[in-house]
């Protein structure tokens, strides 16, 4: 079997105090155009088949403001409305998950 994959690579740096708590974020994917772009906060979720479970990482530096992080978990959300319905087709869930986005942004007044 001729091996004609490709290989990309996202880093993730993160720059800890002395409490090891976020100062500063950056990530970089060259295949994407980004390098050492900086960020506030992150959230990565692995999938491990083995175990059936989910491994998260969240990260956010000291300094990002509580109205943007709001901002920043409704964006997230509506995204993983949009990636489960990319990934089962299931329109009906992917209604459901995007009225509680609606009514997530309507409670936390960040609607547009």
């Amino acid at each position: 079997m001729a091996n004609d994959t490709i290989k990309s690579e996202i880093n993730i740096l993160v720059e800890l105090d002395a409490n090891r708590v976020p100062e500063t974020l950056s990530w970089t994917a060259r295949d994407g155009g980004v390098v050492n772009e900086p960020s506030k906060a992150l959230m990565l979720s692995v999938w491990d088949s083995a175990k059936q479970e989910s491994m998260r990482i969240d990260l956010w530096t000291k300094d990002m403001p509580v109205d943007e992080m709001k901002v920043f978990f409704h964006q997230t959300l509506v995204s993983m409305a949009d990636t489960f319905n990319r990934a089962t087709g299931d329109e009906k869930m992917t209604d459901t998950m995007k009225d509680f986005c609606d009514y997530f942004a309507e409670k936390l007044e960040i609607k547009k």
